[in-house]
């Protein structure tokens, strides 16, 4: 504004003077500033230069605070969306459970309380979590051994499964929830088709330096396997809201730094 201007011919002016004075002193010039010199000229072309440099150092400024605007703009939009996503995802999940409580109630009440307790429960250490978009990874395997517990009332033996999470990689952020569809995904399209059940075993390792030190997580499980369960993953009510999930979060966060595969394993199980 005017002060910025005013700013700028006063210190154009002030410079000048000290600048000239100073230079006068140290060679010794007996005259005056305002004698024997085209003194006007020398003023307009420091006023000049001075306006000149500070216009473009103000634009600089200017466009650096723009940026600062559309790095936040895009990171609340992000943080938007990541929130959208995940409330998606937790109804999902809870209708499915509730879907199998239901079922656990006709068949045997007394596991269908117990399973209603371990839902309490998990519930409770789920939603009253802070709702940030990441979360530390130990907290996300607390969270799945909670709701492995939860899926064990109702399977009993039919369900094994493991957690491996090393010391170094607890404090790691990644979205919550995160795991949670897929380890869904392979209860209900892996395990449950087979009579005797399986396993499931969740963990995180970093990749070799030639991968840039990802962070992988793996989801494995010894269930029937994705050739017969293609029709079922497609599923818009199946595994494949909660596959298309995760993708669409990864990329969210993270863009072309992350990617997830399903993969068939060759001992059976995906």
């Amino acid at each position: 504004g005017p002060r910025g201007v005013l700013l700028v011919l006063a210190g154009s002016v002030t410079g000048f003077v000290l600048g000239t004075t100073l230079g006068d002193a140290y060679s010794g010039n007996p005259h005056p500033l305002w004698q024997g010199r085209s003194w006007l000229a020398m003023l307009l072309l420091t006023l000049a230069t001075g306006t000149i440099l500070s216009y473009f150092f103000y634009t600089q400024a200017q466009a650096q605070q723009l940026q600062l605007h559309m790095a936040e703009a895009q990171r609340t939009a992000t943080e938007a969306r990541l929130k959208l996503l995940e409330t998606q995802l937790e109804p999902h999940m809870l209708f499915n459970t509730l879907a199998n409580l239901r079922v656990l109630i006709t068949l045997d009440p007394p596991r269908a309380v117990a399973m209603l307790d371990r839902l309490n429960g998990y519930l409770r250490a789920t939603l009253a979590g802070s709702r940030a978009t990441q979360h530390p990874l130990a907290q996300e395997f607390a969270r799945l051994a909670d709701y492995l517990e939860l899926m064990a009332v109702r399977m009993g033996e039919r369900l094994r499964f493991t957690l491996e999470l090393p010391e170094d990689l607890r404090e790691v952020p990644v979205p919550p929830l995160l795991l949670q569809p897929l380890v869904e995904n392979a209860i209900r399209h892996g395990l449950e088709p087979k009579v005797e059940g399986g396993e499931i075993r969740v963990s995180a390792r970093r990749a070799s330096a030639a991968d840039g030190a990802r962070l992988v997580l793996e989801v494995a499980d010894t269930g029937v396997g994705l050739a017969s369960n293609d029709c079922a993953m497609s599923r818009e009510d199946g595994g494949g809201f909660g596959v298309q999930q995760v993708r669409d979060r990864l990329h969210t966060l993270y863009g072309d730094r992350a990617a997830m595969e399903l993969i068939a394993a060759p001992a059976g199980g995906t």
